[in-house]
């Protein structure tokens, strides 16, 4: 009789990302028993530093906020109950543009083999029932998402992995609810200009291409917390300006694109396990 836990493999870039598209599945299936492994693509060393502090200004030191991230996604895992976190330790290769992408050992310069080859080992290790990454496009453009992806579906191939596979994803309807609601909390910021809209309503899906729907209403408390534990990281205060019962109303649903599946589970679905329980 095969006691394996059902497990669930999310393929992240940086320290905090595992919070925002992932941190409620991630906890819900934890609590149903299920194993739980993170990989952290990436040392976070392009985020900021104490006091908000940017790369390439006076203070930021890379080692020094790798060194804190890695201590803040630690703490994340924790609440969120994760059974095993794994970092690859490629260097943070920052945003599309940056000169930070072609430095030595960044993971947007690394070739796809080895970053895929590593993942491959992990794979093979913890024959995850279910892996969820980004999409082809990162969700937002950003390298070291884009690297994830590419080196998590190469990795599948590899080892023929008989996986579910997702891609995360966010609703349309629910992009322009979250842009509402970042301009109600963040008092100074301005309504987005035309061009910035436009590239604004590319992101996501519409509603009904989205093919899973995950309800972790029960979990935002901790992926609250979850994001929380990322405190260094500038971007994540206007989350954590609404409180734990507005995120969740506007967090407490995660939605994922089913790109790989070998159970026939109807679509749309509401469980990543569908058809694996």
């Amino acid at each position: 009789m095969n006691d394996r836990p059902l497990t669930l493999m999310a393929v992240h870039a940086h320290p905090d990302d595992e919070a925002t598209s992932t941190g409620g599945v991630l906890a819900r299936y934890a609590a149903e028993g299920m194993r739980t492994v993170l990989v952290t693509c990436t040392d976070g060393a392009c985020g900021d530093g104490p006091g908000g502090v940017k790369p390439g200004e006076p203070g930021h030191d890379p080692a020094a906020v790798a060194t804190l991230r890695r201590q803040e996604l630690e703490a994340s895992c924790e609440i969120l109950k994760i059974s095993d976190l794994e970092m690859l330790g490629y260097g943070d290769s920052g945003m599309m543009g940056w000169a930070s992408n072609d430095a030595p050992g960044a993971f947007w310069r690394t070739p796809v083999e080895e970053g895929a080859a590593r993942l491959a080992e992990l794979i093979r290790q913890y024959q995850p029932d279910v892996v969820v990454t980004y999409d082809e496009n990162g969700f937002y453009g950003h390298p070291d998402h884009i690297q994830a992806n590419r080196i998590t579906m190469a990795a599948l191939e590899m080892t023929e992995s008989a996986s579910k596979v997702y891609w995360t994803t966010m609703p349309r309807s629910a992009m322009q609810r979250f842009g509402e609601v970042m301009r109600e909390f963040g008092e100074d910021m301005p309504e987005p200009d035309p061009a910035e809209a436009a590239a604004l309503a590319e992101i996501g899906l519409p509603d009904d291409e989205i093919t899973t729907w995950v309800d972790t209403t029960g979990f935002g408390g901790q992926k609250f917390d979850s994001l929380a534990a990322h405190a260094s990281q500038g971007e994540n205060i206007f989350f954590l300006r609404m409180g734990k019962e507005r995120f969740t109303e506007l967090m407490g649903v995660e939605t994922f694109v089913r790109v790989h599946d070998t159970t026939g589970a109807d679509l749309p679905e509401d469980d990543l396990f569908a058809g694996l329980r």
